[in-house]
Parts: C-alpha cells; sequence; structure tokens
C-alpha cells in the first residue's frame, strides 16, 4: 500500500514536469491562462509527443488515485 502511494506521487512529479515542457515555448502570462488567445494549434514533432505522455501519465495518475483510495 505505501508502493502505490511513492509510485503516485512519482507519477505526479513526472507529470509537472511534462506540463512544464508543453508550456515552454510560452510566455510566463500563457503558462498562467493568459497570453495566447488561439486555442485550438496543430501541434508536432516533441510537443506531440509531449502531449501524448502528459495523456498517458495523467490516466495512470488517475487510475493510482482510484486505487488508493479503494484499497
Amino acid at each position: 500500500m505505501k508502493l502505490l502511494y511513492i509510485i503516485q506521487i512519482v507519477v505526479s512529479l513526472i507529470l509537472i514536469v511534462l506540463v512544464i515542457l508543453s508550456n515552454q515555448g510560452t510566455t510566463v502570462g500563457g503558462a498562467f491562462g493568459g497570453g495566447e488567445t488561439q486555442v485550438w494549434r496543430n501541434r508536432r514533432g516533441p510537443e506531440k509527443f509531449i502531449f501524448g505522455l502528459i495523456i498517458v501519465f495523467a490516466i495512470i495518475f488517475l487510475a493510482l488515485a482510484i486505487l488508493n483510495l479503494v484499497i
């Protein structure tokens, strides 16, 4: 059970790093909701890969959170 908490913390830290990396090309205001007004845009190359990783790790984090509630 303690192992699940550790895994969830590691996954959350990876998720934080990935989100910061995905906002690397924007301004500081863009990272907090301001700045860029265009909502939908095409992702290419590494940005598309990071976006996919964010989705995967978010699903893993959600599954771990539910698993921690059940166990």
